[in-house]
């Protein structure tokens, strides 16, 4: 049985995110006295074991770690200070210099996911007979790292979400793809059959990108002809980021706050890829 020792923010770890929070200003007391305040990384370690279990925020209460209703309060703040978009991004900036982010291939791919509580940008899943649902549509780079991504309804088509998409890509990331792009170095963008329509072929190529549509099943027959399958990487990250149990079901209304999540998961697995990529 799993215990919580194993979400633990290790010390590496910690000394990388430490810095990216914001300092908290105490204000007075009117008595002056106070409860002692959570410490960071307690309320940062309960919320990956959030984000990793699943587990509703009550459910905190029972583990130890932290009260549900502090973390999921330090949580809110958080997102509204837009930590977790920086933690990814810090975390592709350790990639880059560890390891080199590889932009002369990219693949991007949607993933459909129950979101029962409705809210901002879900729709009705046409997989799941109409009922509530969120797309998540991602980007990675050669070696499936996200460097990308973009929450819309489960009705909305992958089409539409390609630009919003190739837009989302965190500072760091987006410096390295312009350095690429600056030395001559080539963009390939792999994606399904989903995105084949002669618009986004016209759209893509006017912004430098050489655009590879392959079915799943002519990438198969491709990979035993001898020819490197590369559309696969972004599957492979949908799989990584579904090991985040939180993620598998919507169940925030507030989309900032799911998309928050998905960021802490897609700096998680970049910074794992740094280690053991």
């Amino acid at each position: 049985m799993a215990t919580t020792q194993e979400f633990t923010i290790s010390d590496t770890l910690w000394a990388r995110l430490a810095p990216l929070l914001p300092v908290h200003v105490p204000k007075a007391h009117p008595l002056g006295r106070h409860r002692r305040r959570i410490a960071a990384r307690e309320a940062l370690t309960a919320i990956f074991f959030v984000l990793r279990t699943g587990c509703q925020w009550k459910a905190l209460d029972a583990t130890g770690l932290c009260k549900g209703s502090t973390a999921h309060s330090r949580f809110q703040q958080w997102v509204q200070a837009g930590v977790f978009a920086r933690l990814w991004d810090e975390a592709l900036r350790d990639y880059d210099d560890l390891i080199g982010l590889n932009f002369a291939w990219r693949a991007l791919d949607g993933s459909l996911h129950k979101a029962p509580l409705a809210g901002k940008k879900t729709g009705p899943n046409p997989t799941d007979r109409a009922k509530g649902g969120v797309k998540r549509s991602l980007l990675t780079e050669a070696r499936g790292i996200p460097v990308g991504l973009v929450l819309a309804g489960a009705n909305r088509h992958d089409v539409k979400l390609v630009g919003s998409t190739l837009a989302s890509v965190p500072p760091v990331a987006e410096a390295a793809r312009r350095a690429h792009r600056a030395e001559g170095g080539a963009q390939g963008l792999c994606l399904d059959a989903g995105y084949d329509p002669k618009q986004v072929r016209e759209t893509l190529a006017a912004l430098g990108y050489t655009v590879h549509i392959r079915p799943r099943g002519e990438e198969v027959q491709a990979k035993k002809a001898g020819q490197k399958a590369r559309r696969w990487v972004v599957e492979r990250t949908h799989s990584w980021l579904n090991r985040f149990r939180h993620l598998l079901i919507r169940w925030a209304k507030k989309p900032e706050n799911y998309l928050a999540m998905l960021h802490f998961a897609c700096a998680r697995i970049t910074w794992y890829n740094c280690l053991f990529g």
